[in-house]
């Protein structure tokens, strides 16, 4: 077997991003992924029926656009291409209206009336100053580059998306900031749950909110292909169970959570990081389910029909409610719904004048209910006929989630609960969230900072710190 500098283990976005991070640097990388198919969150299949291209997790990636490394690779001249919706996002509502995220802030902030300078003092900010904080925000805690711009970004990120709502005053401002913020997974009440709402927010005004043509693996592909010019190696069907299965290198770096992670070692940590990693707390879970459709959803609202996403739950108040009860353990009726039309942009996506489409809403941890009827009820509810329109439907509860990627723990597909107390503690309390009390092993999964989504930067810091503490090589965006 060749021998390499460092082994990759786990080929999903931030794997993919470490292993590009280190081959850059001239470090000689050997990637593994235990499935077929390398991407992790990242893969785009045939599961209802053929011709019909399916994202298993992630649809949209504002962050892959957005993010400070994976926008500057060159991944366009591997096959990569963006499409753009003219909606970003939709929130529809009963009425028949619909409040609509755009790509231009201030056609986004004139279309919520009265609330048009709120919207301004609260995003404006964020897009103004996105070049100099980006990396800061998806980064670990470390005393800023830009401090007093953080300091005005923090203010507001740390605060609960619920008392932020305060700024605005109408229905239409508060249910698309509410279906923002939920994207954090947790109850609106929380700490923090401000900071996911703000940043997506801003990167739609930055960047755009696209899809991938051709699935969200595109981006995988991608990137695999471009590591693989750069010298490195790729090998699947390659589940690593222990560390004892790894041939000899200088460095490890595993896109897996802490729970894999205790598996892998065995007893190579210390007690006290042990014992972090078994207090590490795992989130809501997610029940999903993928469509195929004889046309598109026919929402009510125009609005809806030209979004690439569309947050379904009416206003503030149910989804502030629908999160608390999945978060305490309950099954909504009424759940909050998200959902992505990919096909209405890339005709890749399914046969013609056919569609597809996928949503999912939180649940509890581990959950084995079947939400299928709540969700379609929800989408029936805002787009009367739909259900007349699925030619078939495919489901995923939160441990078939599990079993189709073992990162998403109990259904968490954001590698760990991102509340106040897991935030820049992830996964452990350390001075490198990245390291651990091992030489040379190297944690670089969503469960450390900056959290879940296709970004790669969680990757990328990991590998930094590897090529510093490893290799004496100093690198940076």
């Amino acid at each position: 077997m060749n021998r390499y500098d460092a082994i990759v283990v786990g080929s999903g976005p931030n794997g993919l991003a470490a292993a590009i991070t280190l081959q850059q640097a001239g470090v000689t990388v050997l990637l593994l992924e235990g499935k077929e198919t390398i991407g992790g969150g990242l893969r785009t299949a045939e599961i209802t029926l053929p011709g019909y291209l399916h994202d298993i997790c992630s649809a949209i990636h504002p962050m892959a656009v957005a993010s400070p490394f994976m926008s500057q690779l060159p991944l366009q001249e591997y096959g990569l291409e963006f499409i753009y919706p003219d909606v970003a996002a939709a929130h529809p509502f009963d009425d028949g209206t619909a409040a609509v995220l755009k790509s231009s802030i201030d056609e986004t902030a004139q279309l919520l009336g009265s609330d048009k300078t709120a919207y301004l003092e609260l995003i404006q900010p964020v897009t103004n100053n996105w070049p100099e904080i980006a990396a800061d925000i998806l980064g670990p805690f470390h005393f800023p580059k830009h401090p007093l711009l953080m300091a005005q970004f923090g203010l507001k990120a740390l605060t609960s998306a619920n008392y932020l709502s305060r700024k605005f005053h109408t229905t239409k401002a508060k249910g698309l900031w509410a279906g923002m913020a939920a994207h954090s997974i947790q109850p609106l009440t929380n700490a923090a749950t401000s900071a996911i709402g703000l940043v997506l927010m801003g990167a739609a005004h930055v960047k755009g909110w696209p899809v991938p043509k051709g699935g969200s693996s595109s981006i995988a592909q991608a990137m695999a292909a471009y590591f693989i010019s750069l010298g490195g190696k790729i090998e699947t069907n390659s589940y690593i169970s222990s560390i004892d299965q790894l041939p000899a290198a200088k460095a490890v770096l595993f896109d897996v959570t802490p729970k894999q992670l205790l598996q892998i070692a065995g007893d190579r940590f210390s007690k006290t990081y042990t014992g972090q990693l078994q207090r590490y707390r795992y989130g809501m879970g997610v029940f999903k389910i993928d469509w195929a459709l004889q046309g598109p959803i026919p929402f009510t609202a125009p609005e809806c029909r030209q979004a690439g996403t569309v947050h379904i739950g009416n206003t503030i108040e149910e989804i502030v409610e629908s999160e608390r009860l999945a978060a305490a353990g309950i099954h909504q009726e009424k759940p909050f719904v998200l959902l992505a039309q990919p096909s209405l942009f890339d005709a890749t996506r399914a046969p013609a004048g056919k569609h597809t489409a996928w949503a999912y809403c939180h649940v509890p941890n581990g959950s084995t209910v079947d939400m299928t009827a709540a969700i379609e009820a929800q989408v029936e509810r805002f787009a009367p006929g739909f259900k007349d329109l699925i030619l078939a439907r495919h489901t995923f509860n939160t441990r078939q989630m599990e079993s189709y990627n073992p990162n998403y723990i109990g259904g968490d597909i954001n590698g760990g609960i991102i509340d106040l107390r897991q935030l820049y503690t992830r996964p452990a309390i350390r001075w490198s969230p990245y390291t651990t009390p091992a030489k040379g092993i190297y944690i670089c999964s969503s469960s450390t900072p900056p959290g879940g989504g296709v970004h790669g930067m969680c990757g990328y810091h990991a590998a930094r710190k590897a090529l510093h503490d490893v290799f004496y090589i100093r690198t940076d965006l």
